[in-house]
């Protein structure tokens, strides 16, 4: 062969397409050809599954293949999973979005002239199906309440029991997180939605379908004729999977979904299977990645420490009754939280873009109404988009170098003993500059109390913002000797910063933020 054109031609020629992105295109491009022909056919298109064909193929030809309309009486969810997860077919849809009695196969052949291969599909697809309709009608035979027994047979973990054992605390979980929200759904239909959640991995239709589990015991509880809010949150109650995939769409999902994910993160941490360095066996970090998610897009009031410790109530009420020797709260309680955290930091930082000192400055600053680490993720981002929106402002990150100036002037008070913290005294305020600083303080601090308090805090920090021109006067040379000789006076100016730096440091912790400069600087 002359040369690399001419070795790939040659390939092309006998069949073989050397070029990944070729193989796509002809995949892509066939499919809408044999469409042409079917009016208001479309194919549901699917990234994972054009990729695996794409790499399994060396000459892909897509073929159109037909079945028995009568199988459009399953689920489509069923009939999706048969074609595209167990066959690697396409499923094909009506102009109206219901699926059509169709598929599309890729075969690696140039041609199916005669049409054996399309056939020989056609049968496999109709067995498959065949089974499924027998595991959906055979499964109706026993309701999902009916089937709560059946989970003691069913590991969940060998040192933290059955699936009976997690169905039951899920559903005290789920009970629980339903009375802290204010406008909280039906707690009696989220209990339930809890309690069924892991039915289906009794079914049969699960057995052989595994990934449909979660959907498998929506659908029956919508047939069986439960409320459709128990259906749903069932149904969406795996969600999400991935960064990728949604959340779940219903209030009572989320919840249910959060006692999953927390039920199973806290029984691990206190029986010492935390992920250690890239090791995850369990999947915890995917598991605290959701609880994450769903706390953030679903605006859902907790806290982390709130989940954290309603999710080890429940495993101590458990193990009273039935002790789990290996199970500790010790063990689960301020690692899961640590753990927690750095998830968030995480979603913060490379899934909502957030720059690091932003993020660092907020979470310094704690929860909403506390300085400790109760971290209410909507809370978070709301202050995070706050600092984020009047960080390019003049005054603020001014503002903060003084703020960090201030706690390093504090932090070597305290070090030498030279700060007790005493009540501040006004009368001691020198005319001047400090004088007017501490008016300026007296007026702003009840405006952004009242920011704060209707969650305004764009306008809380503006208003912190705008208090820059008093601190560089009180911090100008000539200005005012914080570390005065007279300790009375000391005392009082340091209070003075301390109380300032309390006051306003609780959206965000401003001396965490990296003025550009001094980034460049480190660059």
């Amino acid at each position: 062969m002359r040369d690399f054109a001419d070795y790939r031609d040659t390939l092309r020629n006998n069949f073989v397409l050397l070029d990944p992105q070729e193989r796509r295109a002809r995949i892509v491009e066939q499919i809408q050809g044999l469409l042409a022909s079917e009016p208001g056919f479309r194919w549901k298109q699917n990234e994972e599954l054009l990729d695996t064909l794409v790499f399994l193929t060396e000459y892909p030809t897509p073929l159109l293949g037909e079945f028995d309309p009568a199988f459009l009486a399953l689920p489509e969810e069923v009939l999706i999973t048969v074609m595209r997860g167990h066959q690697k077919y396409f499923a094909v849809e009506q102009a109206n979005g219901t699926l059509a009695p169709r598929f599309i196969a890729v075969m690696n052949l140039d041609a199916d002239r005669t049409e054996a291969i399309r056939h020989g599909n056609e049968r496999v697809l109709r067995a498959r199906f065949n089974d499924a309709r027998f595991f959906w009608e055979t499964d109706a035979k026993i309701r999902l309440e009916d089937r709560l027994e059946m989970l003691k047979h069913i590991t969940f973990q060998s040192k933290l029991g059955s699936y009976y054992d997690k169905a039951q605390r899920m559903s005290k979980l789920a009970g629980l997180l339903a009375n802290r929200i204010e406008q909280q759904p039906n707690r009696a239909a989220v209990e339930k939605a809890a309690l069924l959640a892991k039915c289906d991995l009794t079914t049969q239709l699960v057995k052989e379908f595994t990934e449909l589990q979660g959907v498998v015991g929506g659908l029956y509880a919508r047939r069986e004729g439960l409320p459709e809010e128990i259906a749903t949150a069932i149904y969406d109650h795996y969600k999400p999977q991935s960064m990728e995939d949604a959340t779940p769409r219903t209030p009572t999902g989320a919840l249910v979904s959060l006692a999953d994910r927390m039920d199973t993160l806290s029984g691990y941490f206190g029986i010492g299977l935390a992920p250690s360095g890239s090791k995850d066996p369990y999947g915890l970090r995917r598991a605290a990645q959701g609880v994450i998610r769903i706390l953030a897009e679903k605006e859902l009031p907790l806290t982390l420490d709130g989940l954290v410790g309603a999710g080890c109530e429940v495993y101590a009420e458990a193990e009273a009754n039935k002790p789990i020797p290996t199970w500790s709260d010790e063990g689960a309680r301020q690692p899961l939280t640590d753990f927690l955290e750095d998830r968030l930091r995480y979603y913060l930082r490379e899934v909502r873009g957030f720059a690091y000192d932003e993020v660092n400055a907020v979470l310094a600053a704690g929860g909403s109404q506390t300085r400790g680490k109760n971290y209410e993720v909507v809370d978070i981002l709301k202050r995070l988009e706050a600092v984020a929106r009047i960080r390019p402002t003049e005054n603020f990150e001014p503002l903060a170098v003084a703020f960090k100036r201030i706690k390093n002037i504090l932090q070597q008070a305290e070090q030498k003993s030279l700060f007790s913290h005493r009540n501040l005294e006004p009368k001691l305020l020198e005319p001047g500059p400090e004088t007017e600083l501490y008016q300026r303080y007296q007026e702003i601090a009840p405006k952004v109390a009242e920011y704060k308090q209707a969650g305004d805090y764009l306008s809380a920090l503006e208003a912190i913002a705008s208090l820059r021109p008093s601190v560089d006067r009180y911090f100008d040379p000539g200005g005012v000797m914080v570390m005065a000789p007279e300790a009375d006076l000391r005392e009082n100016r340091l209070t003075l910063l301390a109380t300032l730096l309390s006051e306003f440091s609780t959206i965000a912790d401003f001396s965490e933020i990296v003025p550009k400069e001094e980034a460049k600087k480190a660059q």
